[in-house]
């Protein structure tokens, strides 16, 4: 049998052009075969005067009656990569059963994040391996986890309506959450001979942004596997513990019909020997039926033991491709982690797409045009024709660059230009801001 492949990862901030560029094909990757894109194809119909995957996330969000805003660095989508091991997705496709694959798999995420968030799911036929790309906008109802964990400790606070609509991505994310949707897609992909596993996919991007992303979300997938090894060894010794007890009680029973027969022996010799045959046999099928118990017992300890070692097995196979990942990224390229949080400010904070931070991130002066926003002011700022560029620091770090000087000047540049404007002076900024 293969293993299936599913990937769930968060879409960050207002919009995620980078995944929607690669999903709808406005960018086309290296490993893509461009005479087979015109197979791909979306599986889910758009609601009308809606175009694209942008466009649906933002449908499903505006009309999902949310009352509570909706900050800028909020999670509005999850991206979940379905697919399996490449020799039997392939066999898939030659049996003719890709189409009923396809179904299968909006079921399975209809039921698991609801029918209306499931806004966008396209096959990808271009690629070495069949694989969907599903969006799911994270709608939930009912009280924030942190209010359910106070009304559970005593502390008075007030209680929201049970049935509130929210967008929140960490409560359909949790550890737990995570575990299920494997088991229950492991399920529904046993017809096609695919079962859960530990398993990594084929093509990734190589940019230093994108090696961080898959770093992060390996190091996810090997945490939520370790918490089912562990959830299933529980099983485990629960099921022998139960076949413990069944034995034990099997062994009290058949002590009392010995001590039983051995009472009616005595009164056999004086009354008749008939009743004593009858507990004779009855003794002689609970010893065979404790044996048999007995050695039900033996087998599942070593078929449990064995199940353990090969999960244990694929664990540290894992754990050893993370470490040598680890690594090769270190090695080849050392400056990923001193640029790790100047992409998180310009993703999380700026709102940059990851087409732009890709650019800025092989030292190449970009131009941007439109609205930027300043942590430090909470305030957007006009940006025409601005050139954009990184600059390693004396301490090796990486800053951005607007205009040929900091962010940080530019901002505050911007800020006076407007103050003047409005006919007001200008304030003199004390503070520093880190990215």
């Amino acid at each position: 049998m293969g293993y299936i492949s599913i990937q769930i990862n968060k879409a960050k901030g207002s919009a995620d052009t980078g995944a929607s560029d690669h999903i709808e094909r406005k960018t086309i990757p290296k490993n893509a075969d461009p005479t087979r894109t015109h197979l791909n194809r979306e599986l889910v119909e758009f609601p009308d005067g809606v175009s694209d995957r942008t466009e649906a996330i933002s449908h499903r969000i505006r009309t999902a009656g949310i009352k509570r805003k909706i900050t800028p660095d909020q999670v509005r989508a999850i991206r979940i990569v379905l697919s399996g091991t490449h020799e039997d997705m392939m066999k898939i496709q030659d049996e003719g059963r890709l189409d009923e694959w396809c179904d299968d798999n909006l079921q399975w995420l209809h039921y698991t994040f609801g029918k209306e968030n499931t806004v966008s799911a396209v096959l990808h036929m271009d690629e070495h391996t069949p694989h969907i790309h599903a969006t799911v906008v994270p709608i939930v109802t009912g009280e924030r986890r942190k209010a359910k964990k106070k009304q559970t400790e005593g502390k008075r606070s007030y209680r929201k309506k049970a049935n509130i609509v929210r967008l929140c991505a960490d409560d359909v994310l949790t550890r737990e959450k995570l575990v299920t949707y494997h088991d229950s897609y492991a399920k529904a992909m046993e017809k096609y001979g695919l079962q859960r596993g530990v398993r990594g996919s084929e093509a990734r991007h190589t940019t230093t942004a994108q090696y961080y992303r898959d770093l992060k979300r390996q190091t996810g997938e090997l945490e939520a596997n370790v918490q089912q090894l562990q959830t299933e060894q529980q099983q485990a010794e629960q099921q022998l513990d139960e076949v413990r007890q069944e034995v034990k009680s099997e062994k009290l029973e058949a002590a009392k019909t010995e001590a039983k027969a051995a009472f009616v022996a005595k009164v056999g010799s004086i009354f008749g020997g008939g009743k004593l045959k009858e507990f004779e046999h009855r003794n002689e099928d609970l010893q065979n039926r404790i044996k048999e118990l007995e050695e039900e017992a033996v087998q599942r300890e070593v078929q449990h033991a064995k199940q353990i070692q090969e999960m244990k097995n694929a664990y540290e196979q894992q754990h050893r491709k993370l470490s040598e990942f680890t690594d090769f990224v270190k090695r080849y390229f050392p400056y990923v982690e001193k640029l790790i949080p100047t992409i998180k400010f310009l993703r999380d904070t700026l709102n940059f797409s990851d087409r732009l931070i890709k650019k800025l991130c092989m030292f190449k002066d970009v131009t941007i045009k439109g609205e930027v926003y300043s942590r430090e002011f909470n305030q957007y700022f006009r940006a025409d024709k601005t050139i954009c560029s990184l600059k390693e620091d004396k301490d090796g770090n990486f800053n951005l660059n607007i205009d040929g000087v900091s962010h940080v000047s530019w901002f505050r540049r911007k800020k006076d230009e407007f103050m003047q404007s409005l006919g007001m002076p200008t304030r003199k900024q004390n503070k520093g801001i880190q990215l």
